[in-house]
């Protein structure tokens, strides 16, 4: 059986991280963020392991497929918003490369939802509050108090939240 080739590793190390290791794709290519006083042994041996995570993934999930994107927000919409039949049938539910600050977007309009291709690497329950988030927009396109609400019903909401705002700080931190 043939190996799956992942797209370049981009490896950016933070003097403020201190044990964590996040990795995610970006822009047809693998980052991982690891602190600043890993060796290069240790850098390469997370490497490893981030790759074989991403591939565990996706071959669990079949999360490099739109269609499985599709069926999952589809599962996922019947499951919490079960009196909201349009958010259970979205025009189009797929990942993209493009968004490098967002997570995901949603257009109401037409009933299309786009999820950043680099949450591929967080965990399910995280990437389940994204889709949560953009199949809420189908009903309420803002941040309104009945959109909250609505994505509230995810139990993991807040965790999934402050995981995202923990990731974008980094970046951020990183960037600067």
């Amino acid at each position: 059986m043939a190996r799956k080739v992942h797209p370049p590793v981009e490896v950016r190390r933070s003097p403020r991280r201190r044990a964590t290791v996040a990795a995610y794709e970006e822009r047809g290519r693998v980052v991982v963020m690891i602190p600043d006083a890993f060796s290069e042994t240790e850098e390469q041996e997370w490497i490893d392991h981030m790759l074989a995570r991403l591939r565990k993934r996706e071959a669990r999930d079949g999360r490099a497929s739109d269609a499985a994107l599709r069926d999952r927000a589809v599962r996922l919409a019947r499951r919490y918003y079960p009196e909201h039949p349009e958010c259970a049938t979205p025009r189009s539910v797929r990942w993209v490369d493009n968004q490098q600050r967002r997570w995901g977007s949603c257009t109401p309009s037409d009933g299309t939802i786009r999820i950043s291709r680099r949450i591929t690497m967080m965990p399910s329950w995280v990437i389940d509050y994204v889709l949560l988030h953009e199949l809420a927009h189908l009903v309420h396109p803002d941040h309104s108090r009945p959109f909250w609400d609505m994505v509230g019903r995810y139990a993991k909401a807040e965790r999934a939240r402050g995981y995202l705002e923990g990731i974008a700080d980094a970046e951020a931190s990183e960037r600067a």
